[in-house]
């Protein structure tokens, strides 16, 4: 088994995506609202972000965030769910569109993989 992660850029994307997850047989995938790291810089001074300052950026709602998609997959199922996303998103390694990778898994309880 393993973890795909997939960060988007690309919102637009997302329930086209979730739509190909579910025509594929691929269900129980999380989406998370993210933010990236350069984004938070890119807005603010490095020497000018105390620990609640940082907080108070992430949490406003009128900074573009990004969502994160995971799931927990069969392995014969990661290829699979890889093309859902770049059916949507196009060329991934493009910049600016975001980032995917696996993780293997050891134990799963619960959830929808049988």
């Amino acid at each position: 088994m393993q973890v795909l992660v997939c960060v988007i850029n690309k919102k637009d994307c997302l329930e086209s995506i979730l739509e190909n997850f579910i025509n594929s047989g691929i269900m129980g995938a999380t989406i998370i609202d993210s933010i990236g790291m350069a984004r938070v810089l890119n807005d603010t001074e490095p020497s000018n972000l105390p620990a609640f300052g940082s907080i108070r950026m992430i949490l406003n709602e009128n900074r573009p965030f990004n969502k994160t998609i995971f799931v927990v997959l069969k392995d014969s199922q990661v290829d699979t769910a890889i093309n859902c996303i770049k059916k949507e998103v196009g060329d991934i390694n493009e910049p600016g569109i975001g980032i995917l990778f696996t993780i293997p898994v050891n134990h799963v309880e619960g959830g929808m993989l049988k």
